[in-house]
């Protein structure tokens, strides 16, 4: 380092963003103290002050955000004071492009005792063009200007109004990733930005959150925790992932536009209704990757298996089917006697390359060999078939023959076929 030109030592060092080696650094060298101001980004780890027993932690992190010149990164794990956050972004906000934050006041209550909210402190990086927060309380609108130039938008483990959400994608009508994880307390959530091309969201709680999306640029969308879901803008839309895992949660209505260029379709959930399914489905004709995971079916609180699946008529309506991975349900679905008994001499599967199925039950064994056999027979392109056998339930003779089958069908095809 003694023999590099000055520059370069300021240009190696200015990348150097945890706090603890920030300092380090400024301790070895005048010539090293010196470039400490160049620093672009700034990040405290969450125990950083563990074994702090002198002095005040946010009187440290101010000296150390006020002696950079321009900062564009921020990103802050460790405990603050609301006081403290506002004369450190009245600072440096104008230049930051980055700003992350672990808020913690979850518990905290609102008061009026005049001290700035964490939230609304944040108004003063006004030129924003990633913000993330962790455990943020979000129970009234913040109190921010516009965002204009933010282009991404994460909070996760929040509790948040539904009010306050709205409010807050106002003052951020410009972003085109926002990521809303493990959210709380959303009971209708409304989504119009014009300029969205990722959106991921995961809210916590009963699993009967509404959902309404109007975005005609999103190009990717996963949800996790809705029971009613709209998105009528889709002719971008790629990538599509609905989930609904919680215990009483189910997916009763689904409304969505063309999904003409759709490719990857994941259905996850305990219980979905069958008109749900079915309609995505038939929407879902140029999918190219699909995944299905849900349980049972059923409109109310009674579980019901799937109805049966013609074989030849699914993939039929979706001949651009490369990857499909298929669990439980609905694999017992397309095993139904009826489906197999009349196809047609030209039936194929002319994209299929890769199947994952997952087994749980030997009822009905020899439809499901039925099915497996012709998966190979008539998917020409076929190149994988993983078998996976998971929580057999039963205790009867029947599930070692039928496992026997499986792995008597696995090598006679041990090139495409394997056993998980």
């Amino acid at each position: 380092m003694d023999s590099l030109p000055d520059a370069i030592v300021y240009y190696i060092l200015s990348h150097i963003s945890n706090a603890k080696d920030v300092a380090y650094c400024s301790c070895v060298s005048k010539r090293w103290k010196e470039t400490m101001p160049t620093v672009r980004s700034l990040f405290f780890p969450r125990n950083l002050f563990d074994n702090f027993k002198d002095g005040n932690p946010d009187a440290v992190i101010g000296k150390m955000i006020s002696s950079v010149e321009r900062l564009e990164g921020l990103c802050i794990y460790c405990s603050f004071s609301g006081v403290s956050l506002a004369s450190w972004l009245s600072l440096v906000g104008p230049s930051l492009k980055s700003l992350e934050l672990r808020m913690d006041n979850l518990s905290e209550l609102q008061s009026d005792t005049g001290s700035p909210s964490k939230l609304d402190s944040i108004r003063a990086a006004c030129n924003l063009e990633s913000l993330k927060l962790w455990g943020v309380l979000m129970k009234h609108s913040p109190k921010w200007d516009t965002f204009h130039r933010l282009k991404t938008l994460e909070i996760v483990g929040a509790r948040v109004d539904d009010m306050a959400l709205s409010a807050t994608l106002k003052h951020c009508p410009n972003i085109r990733q926002l990521l809303l994880l493990g959210c709380e307390g959303l009971r209708s959530v409304i989504i119009e930005l014009p300029q969205l091309v990722l959106c991921k969201l995961d809210f916590y709680g009963a699993g009967n959150c509404s959902l309404s999306v109007n975005c005609p640029k999103l190009e990717n969308l996963e949800i996790q925790g809705c029971s009613w879901i709209k998105v009528r803008e889709t002719q971008f839309l790629r990538n599509l992932s609905i989930s609904n895992s919680s215990g009483t949660g189910r997916v009763y209505m689904l409304d969505f536009g063309k999904l003409v260029a759709l490719e990857t379709l994941a259905m996850r959930g305990i219980q979905w209704s069958w008109d749900a399914i079915s309609k995505l489905l038939q929407m879902a004709s140029e999918v190219k990757q699909l995944f299905m995971k849900v349980e049972f079916t059923g409109d109310f609180e009674a579980l019901l298996p799937f109805p049966e699946v013609d074989f030849a008529d699914f993939f039929n309506s979706h001949p651009k089917l490369q990857t499909f991975d298929i669990h439980g349900a609905m694999f017992a679905a397309l095993c139904q006697k009826n489906s197999l008994k009349n196809l047609d001499s030209s039936f194929a599967i002319p994209c299929l390359e890769k199947v994952v199925v997952t087994v749980r039950s030997p009822l009905n064994a020899e439809q499901k060999m039925s099915t497996l056999e012709s998966l190979l027979r008539y998917a020409k392109n076929l190149r994988n078939m993983k078998i996976k056998i998971l929580q057999m339930k039963s205790c009867h003779s029947s599930s070692d023959e039928f496992f026997e089958d499986i792995c008597r069908f696995s090598r006679m095809n041990r090139k495409i076929v394997s056993i998980e």
